[in-house]
This record gives C-alpha cells, sequence and structure tokens, in this order.
C-alpha cells in the first residue's frame, strides 16, 4: 500500500474530556466560567497596563504580553472543549486538527519563553538594581519577546510537519479534547519511535533548560536577598512569588507531559487543563491580587471612569 493510500483520514474524533453526560453538562457551566474569567481578567490586565502612566516598567511590560498569550492560548482550545461537552459525536478535520496542534505549540512554547524573560528581568532587578534601567531597557525587551516568538514558531513548526508526515489508515479516535502530538503518534500507521524520540527532544528540551533557567534565577535572587534589610526582602519576595506560582502551575504539567515517551495516560487530559485553561485563568488573579501597583492602578482608572461618567 503506497504512502498516499495510507493517509485516508480526513477527520478525527476526539473523545472529549469525559464521556458522561452529567459531568459534561457540569464541566460546560465550569469552562465556560473559566473562558470568560480568562478572556476578562487578561483584558483587564492589558488595558490597565497600557492606560496606567505608573506601570511602564519591563515587568508590566512582558505581563501585558502574558496576558495577550493567556487569552490566544485558551482560545486554541477552550471553546472546542466547551462546544464537544455538549455534542455526541466531536469531530475536528484532519486541517483543523494540525493547524490546533501548531497554534497550540506555538502559543504555549511563547509562554514559556515570556516566563523565562519575566525570570530574568526580576534577577536583574534584583540583584542588580542600580544597572537594572542600563541592562534592561525597552529595546531590550523588545528583543526578548520577538525572540520568544520565533524560538516558538521554530519550535512548532518542527512539530507541526512531523505530526502531518505521518501516515493515518485509521482509527481517527483520539482520546483527548484537543490535538496534540502523543495522541496523533498513536493513531499513525507506522513505527513512530524516531519522530517520537525527536518530539520528546523538542519539546523536552525547551521545557527543561528553560525551567532550569528559571531555577537558576530564582536561586541567584534568594542568595542575594541575605544582605538585604528585612523589608526589602520581603518586598523582594512577595514580587517574585507570584511569578513562581505561576511557574510552577504551567512548567509542572507541561514536563509531565512532554518529557517522556511518546505514551498518552488516561490522566494526560486533566494534566493539559492545567497548562491550556486553569494557569491562563489564574494569571490575572495571581498577579493583580499580590501585586499592590497593579491593584492601585486599577483603581485610579475605575474612579477616573467614574468621575468622567
Amino acid at each position: 500500500v503506497s504512502m498516499e493510500n495510507k493517509n485516508n483520514v480526513t477527520e478525527f474524533v476526539l473523545h472529549g474530556l469525559t464521556q458522561d453526560k452529567t459531568a459534561a453538562k457540569v464541566c460546560f457551566v465550569l469552562f465556560l466560567v473559566f473562558y470568560a474569567v480568562i478572556i476578562l481578567g487578561n483584558l483587564l490586565i492589558i488595558i490597565t497596563i497600557k492606560m496606567s502612566e505608573q506601570l511602564n516598567s519591563p515587568m508590566y511590560f512582558f505581563l501585558s504580553y502574558l496576558s495577550f498569550v493567556d487569552i490566544s492560548y485558551s482560545t486554541v482550545t477552550a471553546p472546542k472543549l466547551i462546544h464537544d461537552l455538549l455534542v455526541e459525536k466531536k469531530t475536528i478535520s484532519y486541517v483543523g486538527c494540525i493547524a490546533q496542534l501548531f497554534s497550540a505549540h506555538l502559543l504555549g512554547c511563547t509562554e514559556i519563553f515570556l516566563l523565562t524573560a519575566m525570570a530574568y528581568d526580576r534577577c536583574i532587578a534584583i540583584c542588580k538594581p542600580l544597572h537594572y534601567t542600563n541592562i534592561v531597557t525597552k529595546r531590550v525587551c523588545g528583543w526578548l519577546v520577538a525572540a520568544s516568538w520565533v524560538g516558538a514558531f521554530v519550535h512548532s513548526v518542527v512539530q507541526t510537519l512531523l505530526a502531518s508526515q505521518l501516515p493515518f489508515c485509521g482509527p481517527n479516535e483520539i482520546d483527548h479534547y484537543f490535538c496534540d502530538v502523543h495522541p496523533l503518534l498513536k493513531l499513525a500507521c507506522t513505527d513512530t519511535y524516531i519522530v517520537g524520540v525527536t518530539v520528546v527532544a523538542n519539546s523536552g528540551a525547551i521545557s527543561l533548560s528553560c525551567f532550569v533557567v528559571l531555577v537558576v534565577s530564582y536561586a541567584v535572587i534568594l542568595v542575594s536577598l541575605r544582605t538585604r534589610s528585612s523589608e526589602g526582602r520581603l518586598k523582594a519576595l512577595y514580587t517574585c512569588s507570584s511569578h513562581i506560582t505561576v511557574v510552577v502551575l504551567f512548567f509542572g504539567p507541561c514536563i509531565f507531559i512532554y518529557m517522556r515517551p511518546s505514551t498518552t495516560f488516561s490522566a494526560d487530559k486533566m494534566v493539559s487543563v492545567f497548562y491550556t485553561i486553569i494557569t491562563p485563568m489564574l494569571n490575572p488573579l495571581i498577579y493583580t491580587l499580590r501585586n499592590k501597583e497593579v491593584k492601585n492602578a486599577m483603581k485610579k482608572l475605575w474612579s477616573r471612569k467614574v468621575q468622567r461618567s
């Protein structure tokens, strides 16, 4: 049988998050609320940063881009997940599946690089405060954001090319709520060992190397805080704790999914929910509830709006 004849799959059937109809209805309401919080919360952060004169430091520059990526990233998977919770047959076209795979990896990898850039920013701000404005300039911030997008694009292109070159001859059922590399490898009509190793090397290397950079950055910060006053130490820890919380919530599930051989587990779907929906939803809450500057900026903008009306 030729390779062309093997690629006779035009659509995939998704198993979705749950097969239980009652649980699906509960999940529909929950994830609809989650998605609304993601959109509104992250939009609020972007608008606040753009309109506030006080929030002009590099940290907030990165945070506004992180909020934009969170909105885009969750939009790749959440609307389809929410829709599929109420329908009997959950299908996605072959082209749609590949497009979703590309978009998810592009935006997920961009978020990883942005979180790493934010850790670098905090490290310089706390360890070299006198040289901070000379090191982390607007131009440097722009280059870091551009590098995040370019690096993520290269990663996503590799993952997508690997998946799109696979022959699929049936079955076409994906035990997941969105198209990802590991579930697709499971359906391929060929030996996927080499492709699987390449996928793990690609995704795993990025997740692990960025996680190591993050750990080193915060280790350097903690060491430098020993010489600070108790007040300065608490302020620095308060700022960094928000970032560390986001890093743990995002990187933990990513490393679990992508730092292992190309096998699928029943827990994968619930773990994936954390980095595709839960983390984008919690980011605005974490960064606003634990950040006095953002809360004060929001209050000023709100009071200004009330006065105008």
